[in-house]
This record gives structure tokens, C-alpha cells and sequence, in this order.
């Protein structure tokens, strides 16, 4: 415990150093994106548009706000992409620690939580990041992905249908729908 204690401070002293502790963005360039706009624009868009729209969204939704933030966040990522959950679940938990607003950091710890079997630290994870941005069709899928874990596909399809109300084109939601229809559709939900 003493051992994971020291690592974190170790991770979270070396991410202060390599980074400005808080470097907000220019108010002008918070301004040229329009969350609203882009969430209407993606409910109501072509196949083709929708994806350049949830790049955009991504993009807007994984900036802290502070250039030290990101980082962690950075390394979060690579860590989950690496499959070095450990590591990952270090940077991630020092950044909900420390930006306990930033919702993608909650979402991205859960996803972490999720691949290491934790289901409880990863849905209260992504209950706190629904709860930041409720309008994250990612974290919604993923607690579609959860409840169909633990054999729920009708609260899986329910949390499968609000993401996609808010993302038509998302691919692997549409799967999902489509995996679970023949089981839900005429059933009382």
C-alpha cells in the first residue's frame, strides 16, 4: 500500500514537471467549438459527416484545460492501449484526483477498471462521468457493454438506444442493437 502510495506521488511529481501545472486554454479557442452545435449536428448528420463530428467531439472532450492534466491523461491511454492497465489506472486515478471535473478522465479510468475486471470501481467511474457529461454516447456505450456484461440486455439495449439517439452512426453501438434486438424487441422493457 505504502509501495502504491509513493508510485502515485513519483507519477503525479513527474507529470507536474514535465508540464505548465495549469495552462487553461485561450477563452477564443474554447469558443470556436460549439458542443451544442456539434451534438446537433452529429444526431442529424450523413454517415460520412458523423465521423469528422465525433472527431471533433473527442477532441473537445479529452482536453483537461490544463496542459499537466492532459498529459496524465496521455499516458492513461497509452498505458490502456499498451495493456499496461496498472499503469494506466496510476495516471488515470491522479487525474480524477486532481481534476475531478474532467469527465473523460472518469470514463477513461473505467475503461481501464472495466478491462481488469474492477466492475464496480468502472461503473461508479462511469456514473461520475455521465453525471459530468451526460451526453458522452462512449461512456453510455460502455455502460451498455457493463450491464450486458453481467447479462442485463435490457438495460444493455436501453443504455445501447440513448447512445445512439445522440450518435446515429456509431458503429459499434449499431452492432450491439442489433446483437441484442431478437432478444428484447416485444419484451416489456
Amino acid at each position: 500500500m505504502i509501495t502504491n502510495s509513493l508510485n502515485l506521488k513519483a507519477i503525479v511529481a513527474a507529470t507536474l514537471m514535465s508540464a505548465p501545472f495549469y495552462m487553461p486554454f485561450p477563452a477564443n479557442a474554447q469558443d470556436s467549438i460549439d458542443e451544442p452545435a456539434l451534438l446537433s449536428a452529429l444526431s442529424g448528420a450523413e454517415s460520412g459527416q458523423a465521423l469528422g463530428l465525433d472527431r471533433q467531439l473527442q477532441a473537445l472532450w479529452s482536453k483537461s484545460g490544463s496542459a499537466a492534466m492532459d498529459v496524465l491523461l496521455k499516458r492513461g491511454v497509452d498505458g490502456i492501449e499498451r495493456g499496461d492497465l496498472t499503469e494506466a489506472i496510476e495516471h488515470l486515478t491522479a487525474l480524477t484526483d486532481h481534476a475531478p471535473d474532467f469527465a473523460h478522465g472518469w470514463y477513461q479510468r473505467a475503461r481501464a477498471y472495466f478491462l481488469i475486471g474492477r466492475y464496480g470501481p468502472a461503473v461508479a467511474d462511469l456514473e461520475r462521468a455521465l453525471y459530468l457529461n451526460p451526453n458522452d454516447y462512449n461512456a453510455i456505450f460502455a455502460l451498455g457493454n457493463v450491464f450486458e456484461h453481467f447479462r442485463d440486455p435490457e438495460a444493455a439495449y436501453q443504455a445501447y438506444l440513448r447512445a445512439q439517439a445522440i450518435h446515429p452512426h456509431h458503429e459499434d453501438v449499431i452492432t450491439a442493437l442489433n446483437r441484442l434486438r431478437s432478444s428484447v424487441v416485444g419484451k416489456e422493457l
